[in-house]
């Protein structure tokens, strides 16, 4: 088992199915779309530049994808808190994934990178 794998399948198992199913519809996206580790979380990358995070929050210990380039996208699902440039799409694991939504998030998301708004190597 790589070490990506290892963070899915140490978790609860609402949070285990959400969150791999979270990670094959990144993967699925775009064929520049590669995942890593960082700071011990599932990273994902499109063409080397770090693009969005899966991670669990602390308190309600349910899953979300952080998106890096956060501030430029525009939905109201999307939340700030208290960081300037990131922001969370929280996803409730014992729902279905909205995955319309997640989806369309996601694409904008990579649009910043392709449309060189946000630039890659």
């Amino acid at each position: 088992m790589s070490q990506n794998e290892s963070f899915y399948f140490k978790q609860e198992e609402r949070n285990k199915s959400c969150l791999l199913a979270l990670r094959d519809i990144i993967l699925n996206l775009d064929k520049n779309i590669t995942e890593t580790k960082k700071y011990g979380m599932p990273c994902f990358c499109y063409k080397n530049k770090m693009f969005a995070y899966l991670w669990t929050d602390k308190k309600t210990v349910e899953p979300y994808i952080l998106l890096v380039e956060g501030n430029y996208l525009d939905f109201i699902e999307l939340e700030t808190g208290n960081r300037s440039r990131m922001k969370i799409l929280r996803v409730d694991p014992s729902k279905d994934i909205p995955i319309k939504l997640v989806s369309t998030i996601l694409n904008k998301a990579i649009d910043l990178y392709k449309e060189g708004t946000i630039k890659t190597k």
